[in-house]
C-alpha cells in the first residue's frame, strides 16, 4: 500500500500563500539624484496690490471678434524700488502668462457695454515676448469684483501720473537750484572784481598827486 504523506506535504506547500511583504533587508539606491532648483518668476521684487480670479479676452482685429486668452488670477504688481505697477495674469493650471503690461497714466478702463461683470481697456502688452497693442476684455464672477478691479486700475494709473508730475517738479526744482547757484556765483565774482578796480584807480590817482607834488614850482 503506497503512502500518501509526500503528496500531503506537497499539497500544503502549494497552498501556502507567498508573503509578498516580507522584508528582505535589501536597499535600493535611486538611479538619478534630483537636486532642488530655485525657480524665479520675475516677481521677487514686487508686491501684489490686487489678486482676483477672472477670464481674459483679447480682440482679434483680423477676425473682428473676441478670443479667449485664458482663465486665472489677474494681479497688480508694484515694484518695490521704482514704484511702477504692472498688470499680470496667468492661466490657473499652466501658469502661462496671458497678460503682462505696465499701467500707464494715459490708460483708462471702462465697463463693457451691456455687462456689469466685464470691463475693457487698451494696452501695449508683452505677454507673447514682444510689444503688441491689444484691446482686452476681462470678466469676473461678480459685479463687486469688476468694480474693485476698475477702481484699482484707475487709482494706479492716477498715482503713476502724480509720480511723473512729482518727478518733473523735482527736476525743475533741481534746475532752478542750479541756476540760482550759478547766478549767485556770478554776483559774488562781480563783487570781488569791483574793489580791485577801485583799488587800482586809487593807486593811479595817488601816484599822479605824488608826481605833481614833486614838480618844481614855476618862477614868477
Amino acid at each position: 500500500m503506497a503512502s500518501t504523506e509526500p503528496e500531503h506535504e506537497h499539497r500544503e506547500d502549494e497552498e501556502a500563500p507567498a508573503n509578498d511583504d516580507e522584508d528582505t533587508g535589501a536597499q535600493v539606491a535611486p538611479i538619478v539624484k534630483l537636486e532642488e532648483v530655485a525657480v524665479t518668476t520675475g516677481e521677487e521684487d514686487e508686491t501684489s496690490i490686487l489678486d482676483l480670479k477672472a477670464k481674459l479676452y483679447r480682440f482679434d482685429k483680423d477676425g473682428n471678434q473676441w478670443k479667449e486668452r485664458g482663465a486665472g488670477s489677474v494681479r497688480f504688481l508694484k515694484h518695490n524700488v521704482s514704484g511702477k505697477v504692472r498688470l499680470v495674469m496667468r492661466q490657473s493650471k499652466t501658469l502661462k502668462i496671458c497678460a503682462n503690461h505696465l499701467v500707464l497714466p494715459t490708460m483708462t478702463v471702462q465697463e463693457h457695454a451691456g455687462n456689469e461683470k466685464s470691463c475693457v481697456w487698451h494696452a501695449t502688452d508683452f505677454a507673447d515676448g514682444e510689444l503688441k497693442d491689444e484691446l482686452f476684455c476681462i470678466r469676473f464672477a461678480s459685479i463687486e469684483n469688476n468694480k474693485t478691479f476698475m477702481e484699482t486700475f484707475q487709482e494706479v494709473a492716477e498715482s503713476q501720473n502724480k509720480k511723473e508730475e512729482n518727478k518733473d517738479a523735482s527736476a525743475a526744482a533741481g534746475l532752478l537750484e542750479m541756476l540760482t547757484v550759478k547766478e549767485k556765483k556770478t554776483e559774488d565774482k562781480a563783487e570781488e572784481e569791483v574793489p580791485v578796480e577801485s583799488e587800482k584807480e586809487t593807486k593811479i590817482e595817488a601816484e599822479k598827486t605824488e608826481k605833481k607834488d614833486e614838480e618844481p614850482a614855476s618862477s614868477t
